[in-house]
């Protein structure tokens, strides 16, 4: 592949949304039935749906989305490196920090990877992250008209 077919291919990314949110297993059940049952209506959006994450708590939230590893998003977004250590070299950090950095945002489905030869460059297919931090608990009305709180810890 000569190296104007490949900057070609990475500019072949759509405009894409990852939404990540801080809520308890309830809240998850609640919110994939309600998706489910808008599926099964007919009453679906046009489209796909955007992709999430969600984490129980805002620690492991902030094991994965550290200020380091937003910066490594950024740098791999901008600036598409061919190789984790083109990687490393962008965010002036150590090869083995990156790679370990990179290994559990794949873990999360964050990044992926795309073998080029020996290497493996990092790709974010996502065009922004928006992470819903809630500060209040929910409230939430059920078929039966009772008042619940969502976000129960």
């Amino acid at each position: 592949m000569t190296n104007g077919a490949v900057q070609d291919q990475k500019h072949i990314m759509t405009n894409s949304t990852l939404i990540v949110t801080v809520e308890s297993i309830s809240d998850l059940q609640h919110r994939t039935a309600e998706a489910f049952e808008q599926a099964l209506s007919d009453d679906w959006p046009e489209g796909d749906a955007p992709r999430r994450l969600s984490f129980e708590t805002t620690d492991q939230l902030a094991r994965v989305f550290t200020p380091r590893a937003i910066d490594l998003l950024q740098v791999i977004a901008r600036d598409e490196p061919d190789s984790i250590r083109e990687a490393a070299r962008l965010v002036d950090r150590d090869i083995k920090q990156v790679s370990a950095n990179l290994e559990r945002l794949e873990e999360y489905g964050v990044v992926e990877y795309e073998e080029e030869g020996r290497a493996k460059r990092p790709v974010v297919e996502y065009d922004e992250i928006d992470i819903q931090l809630p500060l209040r608990q929910r409230e939430d009305v059920n078929e039966q008209g009772d008042l619940t709180l969502l976000n129960e810890r």
